[in-house]
């Protein structure tokens, strides 16, 4: 039991970690690591939210027993959290295509990207409190599992 928590904070640690690698991959690929550390510089008080929610989530999903309705909740809110890196990296990529309407849509995507990372940590919050809710309800006996 004690290595199955340890193990559940090294996946969570591990997944933040990969998240995190993952935004400033993206961005340095488009616009250079020095400007995807800066760009993290000025917005680690939404990004470092999502990485560390995302890794959290991911913990507690390796600390409970897997079902279809938690397998869910992961895939879903993972989802949104990996689409919310992507919606504030994905203005860069636009930059460096040549269209009237990609530039466009590259100073939306600029204009909301807080927004974006915003919805992002609230799905977090969601997935966490949802797998809190499953994992209590296994520890008190009232979750039936067929396996």
């Amino acid at each position: 039991m004690v290595n199955s928590k340890n193990n559940s904070v090294l996946y969570g640690l591990l997944s933040g970690l990969g998240l995190l690698i993952f935004y400033l991959g993206i961005v340095s690929i488009f616009q250079g690591v020095e400007f995807a550390f800066l760009n993290l510089r000025s917005l680690w008080y939404l990004i470092f939210p999502l990485v560390i929610g995302f890794g959290i989530q991911i913990g507690i999903f390796t600390s409970i027993k897997h079902t279809a309705q938690i397998t869910g909740t992961v895939a879903g809110t993972g989802t949104i959290s990996g689409g919310s890196m992507i919606a504030c990296c994905s203005h860069f990529l636009l930059q460096v295509i040549p269209f009237a309407g990609a530039s466009g849509l590259a100073i939306f995507l600029t204009k909301y990207q807080a927004a974006f990372l915003g919805i992002g940590i609230l799905s977090n919050i969601v997935g966490i409190s949802l797998m809190l809710k499953h994992k209590e309800k296994m520890k008190g006996g009232h979750c039936h599992i067929d396996g």
